[in-house]
């Protein structure tokens, strides 16, 4: 949607910026994007202010994040997606100040 929006605006300077950073990442890190990762440019695209960014993502998805709290309390447990951590482990902290 991105790409499409910024071809038809006849400006694709954020989308062709958004896709470098994927591309970057995905060959430094191995990491894909999130589905959301896009949205910012989208957002640009329609005209969207910059300040609004943040309460539109927030705000559409609000039903999900209330369908996903009503569930967890009919059931009377948290819902976790399960997940597993690979990463190092035993690491030590370093106060922010001796960063």
């Amino acid at each position: 949607m991105s790409a499409e929006l910024g071809e038809a605006g006849g400006d694709d300077t954020y989308y062709r910026m958004s896709k470098e950073m994927e591309e970057v990442v995905f060959e430094t890190k191995g990491l894909y994007p999130n589905v959301d990762f896009y949205a910012a440019s989208v957002y640009h695209y329609l005209g969207i202010p910059t300040d609004l960014f943040t309460p539109v993502f927030s705000v559409s998805r609000m039903s999900g994040w209330t369908a996903h709290v009503i569930e967890q309390h009919a059931d009377n447990r948290l819902i976790r997606p399960d997940s597993e951590y690979i990463g190092e482990t035993d690491q030590k902290w370093k106060p922010i100040e001796e960063r």
